[in-house]
């Protein structure tokens, strides 16, 4: 199938499409004519793609994963111990990160209720 039934298919941009395939994470097959041809498990990829990034993966760690990933059902699940454990670590990281950020808004929260106290809830 050609990029743009892929898109249609998986509801994803062509656009993205390209993105993904510039990333290394599709891998399309070339057309004397250039066109891109895709597969049926590119259906698929496109899929583990989406979610993977909705769990707030790059495509650098994606790239990496994605080979592991098996579909259970509406989610994915690693078949490799190594990409577990790489996954582990990137859910710390982000524990870290969500963390930090919580701790800079209740900052920022602390100066706006000073700022209140100061000009009696006035913009200044």
């Amino acid at each position: 199938m050609f990029i743009g039934e892929l898109s249609k298919r998986t509801g994803v941009s062509t656009r993205s499409l390209r993105y993904y395939e510039q990333q290394g994470l599709l891998r399309p097959q070339r057309r004397a004519s250039g066109y891109r041809e895709f597969d049926e498990p590119d259906v698929a990829a496109v899929r583990r793609i989406r979610i993977l990034l909705a769990a707030g993966l790059n495509t650098d760690l994606i790239r990496e994963v994605l080979p592991c990933m098996a579909d259970e059902g509406a989610i994915l699940a690693p078949t490799c111990e190594e990409m577990a454990q790489d996954l582990e670590h990137e859910r710390e990281r982000m524990s870290s990160s969500i963390e930090q950020l919580q701790a800079a808004h209740a900052m920022l929260s602390s100066i706006i209720h000073a700022g209140e106290a100061l000009t009696g809830g006035r913009a200044a």
